[in-house]
């Protein structure tokens, strides 16, 4: 595709973010917000990365579509993505509403899409990107538009290789050798279906695998649409694309599958989110923040630059605006305005830092001050927003459940997490 021909392809292209719902398996860090809301390497929210994938590949006119605590959300997408008063760019919000025609709320990412059909449609768009709104990767959503238009596909769907532990965990999907995707199968346990579902070798070596490796393709929930068939697939009662859209359309339209093979991550569940946090404090990380072609954007904060005291800080991601005292801090991610006193030590743990400074310590009274005090232990733990950990406190899951929930904390797979605006007393041990 000549490259001349992107602004007029780009310029077709509607993208569509879903907002998450619940969150379940994100609680605690999604009980006073949306999944994509949820703070994300110490300054960025998880929604911005899809968005900035979005930016990055041309494609300036995004919604995203929110339903439960969205406040903090709608306040972020509101504060971080503002476009001149001359482009028709823009990201904005479409909220859950009830109509005259339909007084539910949505009942999957199907159903929030057709819900939405009017606003979609009431513009000349040719080409709809539907998006995760809590996956963590670097992707040019135009060469998934090269793919599918050269391929005239109706629907393309991305991909991405993984093991067959991992391929029961996931929708997988089987192709021909032009990639056209013949076969659907959701999270199979059975070993002969997943025998049957393998990439096959000429696809391997094209992908630059070799042809023996035991590898499927498992939906990453990018997907692109031809408008007249999104209309087509979505005129029904389905509420989900990948258990119920996507296996209907397969014997009635044209739907490819585009192979990624760059870092992903699903950033779903607390263990997840832990991990692809850490996983960004290693020396050479397999995701990138400081990229400058494809940079990710977040909200422009005016804050101080961070001011170290004497601390001992290895293997840490440590955001603006920190006051850190002499502790000492080792392979952790260090949130904006985050306060950690002397004598404490951080590891293995992600610190998320603070809305706003504590500056009125007579109304605080006897609360412990905001961020973390003296002489603190604190391992294996999400400290989230707005919480405040007392002198001697001492946070870590050793010899606890793997799940628990406790007085101002929570266990969720190994990993204690404080919440938002929660109160750790001084002295305490978790």
């Amino acid at each position: 595709m000549n490259p001349s021909n992107w602004p007029a392809i780009t310029d077709k292209t509607l993208s569509i973010i879903m907002g998450g719902g619940a969150g379940t398996r994100l609680f605690p860090l999604t009980k006073e917000r949306s999944k994509p809301a949820v703070p994300l390497a110490g300054k960025y929210r998880i929604v911005d990365i899809p968005v900035s994938n979005c930016i990055n590949s041309g494609l300036r006119r995004v919604y995203v579509l929110t339903q439960f605590n969205s406040a903090s959300l709608h306040k972020h997408i509101n504060s971080s993505y503002k476009f001149d008063n001359f482009s028709r760019s823009f990201v904005e919000i479409l909220a859950a509403q009830q109509t005259p025609t339909d007084t539910s709320w949505y009942q999957g990412t199907a159903d929030a899409v057709r819900q939405n059909l009017r606003d979609f449609l009431q513009y000349p768009y040719e080409y709809f990107v539907i998006l995760s709104g809590d996956q963590l990767y670097r992707m040019d959503f135009r060469e998934v538009l090269k793919q599918h238009i050269e391929t005239k596909a109706d629907m393309t769907l991305a991909t991405i290789p993984v093991g067959r532990e991992a391929a029961q965990e996931f929708g997988l999907m089987h192709t021909d050798e032009t990639r056209k995707i013949v076969r659907f199968e959701e999270k199979p346990k059975d070993p002969a279906v997943l025998d049957a579902m393998r990439i096959p070798p000429s696809l391997l070596q094209e992908l630059g695998r070799p042809a023996d490796a035991e590898l499927f393709q498992a939906s990453m929930g990018i997907y692109i649409f031809n408008r007249e068939v999104l209309i087509k697939a979505l005129d029904n009662t389905f509420v989900d694309f990948g258990k119920h859209v996507i296996p209907d359309m397969l014997p009635k339209f044209r739907v490819h599958a585009y192979v990624f093979q760059g870092y992903w991550e699903d950033i779903g569940t607390i263990r997840a989110f832990f991990d692809a946090n850490l996983q960004l404090t290693n020396p050479v990380p397999e995701f990138n923040f400081f990229d400058t072609v494809t940079p990710i954007y977040t909200h422009a904060r005016f804050l101080p630059a961070s001011k170290i005291n004497g601390a001992n800080i290895r293997q840490t991601i440590l955001s603006d605006g920190c006051i850190i005292d002499d502790a000492h801090i080792e392979r952790a991610v260090i949130g904006i305005r985050s306060y950690i006193k002397s004598g404490t030590t951080v590891r293995n743990s992600i610190i998320m830092g603070a809305d706003f400074y504590d500056a009125d310590q007579a109304a605080r009274g006897n609360t412990p001050e905001l961020g973390i005090g003296r002489n603190c232990v604190i391992d294996h733990a999400i400290i989230d927003k707005n919480a405040r950990v007392g002198d001697g406190a001492v946070i870590t899951p050793d010899g606890k459940p793997k799940n628990f929930d406790g007085p101002n904390f929570y266990i969720r797979d190994g990993i204690v997490v404080v919440p938002k605006g929660g109160v750790i007393e001084a002295g305490a041990w978790i």
